[in-house]
């Protein structure tokens, strides 16, 4: 998603970060990766006082997101949340398949916080983020990178940035 939003902001910095996290299977690992998340952003926001942040994950990386925003979901694990007094610097949070979904929640209506300013990507057939029908990983949670969502997802991070 980083090449996508940069060029829709020509002329300003993007850079990403990629958050360390061992992605266990039965998502245990979420907490740390969400803490990491949460620490970075802290790091980086007292070096850099304009900076401000698009934060966001895929499957597994949702569930870091969701933790490290304060929602807690599928995943039994805890971590750091981004300080309170940072929020306002996040500017866009997006998620795709996120098995926040399971529990029949999305970002959108479940954080005061963090809702008005999320996108939530779950394909109709991707059962690990709730999107009914029989589904398959191959269709249904694989195809995010090519049925058009990152796309849309860096035009709404840029809108947001850009607001």
């Amino acid at each position: 998603m980083t090449n996508n939003l940069k060029q829709r902001l020509p002329g300003r910095t993007v850079t990403s970060y990629g958050v360390n996290y061992a992605a266990a299977q039965d998502q245990s690992s979420a907490g740390p990766g969400a803490t990491d998340m949460s620490r970075h952003i802290a790091e980086v926001a007292g070096r850099c006082p304009r900076t401000r942040f698009v934060i966001g994950g895929y499957s597994q990386g949702g569930t870091v997101t969701d933790i490290a925003i304060g929602l807690r979901g599928a995943s039994r694990t805890t971590g750091e949340t981004i300080p309170a007094s940072l929020a306002s610097r996040v500017v866009a949070v997006v998620v795709f398949g996120n098995p926040l979904g399971l529990s029949g929640r999305v970002i959108e209506t479940a954080s005061p916080t963090y809702g008005p300013k999320a996108k939530s990507f779950c394909n109709t057939d991707d059962t690990v983020c709730g999107g009914g029908g029989a589904g398959s990983l191959s269709g249904g949670h694989l195809s995010y990178a090519t049925n058009g969502s990152v796309p849309q997802a860096a035009d709404f991070a840029a809108g947001q940035l850009n607001s």
